[in-house]
C-alpha cells in the first residue's frame, strides 16, 4: 500500500509543476525516510545503476539520433522537401494534406525528434494550408499527427529507450515498427482523402498550380531518402549497431546541411548546445526514475501489481487492455520518457509471467505514448503547433482538429493487437 501511495505523490508533484526528474527522485527519498526498513541505505545501489546508465552502449544512440535531426532541422532540408511535395500534389484535393502527411514520415525516418518535426511543419505547412483555404482544424490535425510519426517510424527515440528498458533488441524493434508506423501513415492518407471530397470545403481544389520540376523534386527527396536508407538499412542489415549507425547519421546530416550550403558554426554551436539540453534532461529524468524504481521495488511496488494481474485477473488480454488504457491516460498529464521509465519497468515482469512477446509489446506502447504527443489540454506538439503558429489559428481550433487523428491513431492500435503479424513481418 505504501508504494501506491508513493506512486500518486509522484504524480501529484507533477500535477503542481515539479519538474519530472526531481519529482520521482522526492518521492523516493521521501518515501525512503518515511519506511523504518528502508532508510537512506537502500540508496547505497544507486552509484552503481547509475554508472550502468552511463555506460551502456544502447543508450549512447540517444545524443547521437538527437544530434542528427537536429542539424536535419536547420539544414533547410525539410523546407525544400515540403515545398517542392507540396507542388507536386496540390493539383489534387486534399493533395496539399497528403504531401504533409508524406513529408511527416520521410521527416520521421530522417529525424526522430518529434518537437523538431512538428515546430518545422507549424512554420512551414500550416500557414500554405490556411492560405490554400484549408479549414484551420483540418490543417492543424494534419500538421500535428504527421509531426508525430517520429515517435513510431525509425529511428525513434522512444524505440530506442524501451528497447534499453525491457531488454530487447533496438534494431528488432526498429524493424516490428516499421509496418505499424506505414498502417498509421496509410490511416492519415485514407481520412484526408475522404473528408476532402465529402467536404470540399474544408480541402479546396488549388487552381494555378505551378508545374513543379523532376529535377528539383528529386534533388530534395534522394537525399533525406539515402540518409535514412543508409542509417536504418546498417541496421537492419546487422552491418551496424544503432549506436553507430546514429554516429554515421551525424556525418551524414552534416554533409546534407554542407551541400545545401547551410553549414555554419553557428548551426554547429546550435545542435551541439540543444543535444546537451535535451540529452540532459533525459537523462536526469532516468537517474529520477532509477531512485523511484529502486525504492518502488522495495517497497514491494512490482510484486503487489504482478500478483494483482497473474492471480487475481490471470487474463492476458485484460492486462493489455488495462496496461494500453492506463498509458493513453497517463498520457494525458506526463511525458513519453516518464512512462517508458517508470510505467514499463512495472509491466515487464508482468509481461514474462504472461508469455506476452517483449518487440509486439513494446510497438504497443510505442503507438500509444505517441497518442500521448496529441491528446488536449497537455499533449506536447500541440504546444509546439501553437507557439510555432501563433494568432493565426486558435487553440480550439488546433483541439477540434486534432481528435480524428487521436481516434486514427487509437485505431491503428487496435489493429496492431488484433493483427500481431504486422510486427513480425520483417523480423
Amino acid at each position: 500500500m505504501t508504494a501506491l501511495f508513493m506512486f500518486l505523490a509522484a504524480l501529484a508533484m507533477l500535477l503542481v509543476g515539479v519538474p519530472v526528474a526531481f519529482a520521482f527522485g522526492s518521492a523516493a527519498i521521501l518515501f525512503a525516510l518515511l519506511s523504518p526498513e528502508l532508510g537512506m541505505e537502500v540508496f547505497n545501489v544507486l552509484p552503481f545503476r547509475i554508472y550502468g546508465i552511463m555506460s551502456n552502449v544502447t543508450l549512447m544512440a540517444v545524443p547521437l539520433f538527437i544530434a542528427m535531426g537536429l542539424v536535419l532541422e536547420k539544414s533547410l532540408m525539410a523546407e525544400n522537401l515540403l515545398i517542392s511535395m507540396s507542388r507536386l500534389f496540390r493539383s489534387v484535393r486534399g493533395g496539399l494534406a497528403v504531401s504533409v502527411v508524406m513529408v511527416g514520415a520521410i521527416l520521421a525516418a530522417s529525424t526522430g525528434i518529434v518537437s523538431a518535426s512538428v515546430v518545422m511543419m507549424s512554420v512551414i505547412a500550416l500557414p500554405l494550408m490556411i492560405k490554400a483555404g484549408y479549414d484551420k482544424g483540418l490543417a492543424a490535425g494534419t500538421v500535428a499527427s504527421s509531426g508525430t510519426l517520429g515517435q513510431i517510424i525509425p529511428p525513434s527515440i522512444i524505440l530506442i529507450i524501451l528497447g534499453d528498458v525491457m531488454s530487447v533488441s533496438v534494431g528488432d524493434l526498429f524493424l516490428g515498427a516499421v509496418l505499424p508506423g506505414l498502417v498509421l501513415v496509410a490511416l492519415y492518407i485514407t481520412y484526408i482523402i475522404l473528408i476532402s471530397w465529402t467536404r470540399p470545403q474544408m480541402a479546396p481544389l488549388i487552381e494555378g498550380h505551378d508545374k513543379i520540376n523532376i529535377g528539383e523534386l528529386l534533388f530534395s527527396i534522394l537525399p533525406p531518402l539515402l540518409l535514412m536508407v543508409a542509417v536504418l538499412g546498417s541496421i537492419f542489415a546487422g552491418i551496424a549497431s544503432p549506436t553507430e549507425s546514429a554516429a554515421f547519421g551525424v556525418i551524414g546530416a552534416l554533409l546534407l546541411s554542407f551541400l545545401n550550403k547551410s553549414l555554419s558554426f553557428g548551426m554547429i554551436r546550435y545542435a551541439m548546445l540543444e543535444t546537451v539540453k535535451l540529452s540532459g534532461m533525459i537523462f536526469m529524468i532516468l537517474i529520477g526514475a532509477t531512485a523511484f524504481s529502486l525504492v518502488f521495488n522495495e517497497l514491494g511496488g512490482s510484486d503487489i501489481v504482478l500478483e494483482f494481474f497473474s492471480e487475481e485477473i490471470g487474463d492476458v488480454w485484460v492486462f493489455i487492455a488495462f496496461s494500453m488504457l492506463a498509458i493513453f491516460i497517463l498520457g494525458f498529464f506526463i511525458d513519453f520518457i516518464e512512462i517508458s521509465f517508470i510505467i514499463v519497468p512495472i509491466l515487464v515482469p508482468i509481461t514474462e509471467a504472461f508469455g506476452v512477446d517483449p518487440i509486439w509489446f513494446a510497438v504497443l506502447i510505442a503507438l500509444n505514448l505517441q497518442a500521448s504527443f496529441l491528446t488536449p489540454p497537455f499533449g506536447l506538439a500541440l504546444f509546439f503547433l501553437k507557439g510555432a503558429a501563433g494568432d493565426s489559428i486558435t487553440t480550439m481550433q488546433i483541439y477540434r482538429g486534432i481528435v480524428p487523428f487521436i481516434a486514427l491513431q487509437l485505431l491503428g492500435l487496435f489493429i496492431v493487437i488484433l493483427f500481431p503479424d504486422l510486427v513480425f513481418a520483417f523480423l
